[in-house]
């Protein structure tokens, strides 16, 4: 008897196909439904993010090959200030109007009082534009560290609660046979599938994306650092 039970089980998961995992859902403890909900929400986010943050991390790389190729092209500092001036500047492009933002504006009283100091707070004004350049390209990296890091222990809850499901089912029926305690480890299982589908991706992305921008801050600051140089030239020149 008990085999026959067992085999009509998994004929019917077997005829199930695509449905399947949408039954394990409904017929889910309600603790594991939230588990599972939540899982499938960051799930979701993750993706979302990893849409946004490739777009974002090449349009910003993009823009600094851009950049690099007008600033080295050899006109004046004068006259690629007045091209970049109303675009929408990112990246390397930002640092580049900020610092000449500041040298225009100092450049008046610096003539009456000398250029002590111009070249340090052009450095603070690249500085400052850096920092929310990278800010604003590593918004949202956390959140999927944290889905990375959470959901395996989350999906563990939900594997923990189905078990006890499972063992409540065996103590109330009196029996060990597949159909009393396949459902409740079949909820467990696919908490643990849930909370792992939502880690792995968010893992491997949020290295990818960390390595990114990393590699963007350091093109950043060795421009900050060059176009500093620059202006300490012109600066002596001047002086």
């Amino acid at each position: 008897m008990e085999t026959a039970v067992a085999q009509a089980v998994v004929e019917n998961a077997t005829q199930d196909g695509g449905q399947s995992m949408l039954n394990l859902f409904l017929q889910a403890h309600i603790v594991v439904k939230i588990v599972m909900a939540g899982l499938v929400v960051a799930s979701i986010g993750c993706w979302a993010i990893v849409f946004e943050k490739f777009v974002s991390i090449n349009k910003a790389r993009r823009a600094c090959d851009r950049f690099e190729t007008l600033f080295w092209s050899g006109q004046s500092l004068d006259d690629l200030y007045l091209t970049l001036g109303p675009k929408n500047n990112q990246a390397m492009a930002s640092l580049f109007m900020a610092a000449m933002r500041e040298w225009k504006r100092s450049q008046e009283s610096a003539m009456r009082a000398g250029f002590h100091g111009l070249e340090k707070r052009i450095e603070k004004v690249m500085d400052v534009q850096l920092q929310r350049e990278m800010a604003r390209l590593e918004s949202r990296l956390l959140f999927l560290a944290t889905v990375g890091s959470s959901a395996p222990f989350i999906g563990l809850f939900g594997t923990v609660w189905g078990i006890m499901n499972a063992f409540q089912a065996i103590a109330i029926s009196k029996s060990t046979n597949l159909a009393v305690v396949a459902p409740g480890l079949a909820e467990a299982l696919f908490a643990t599938a849930l909370g792992l589908l939502a880690a792995i991706p968010a893992v491997i992305f949020y290295n990818k994306f960390a390595s990114d921008t990393g590699k963007l801050a350091a093109r950043l600051e060795n421009f900050a650092d060059e176009f500093s140089a620059i202006i300490s030239r012109q600066l002596d020149e001047r002086v």
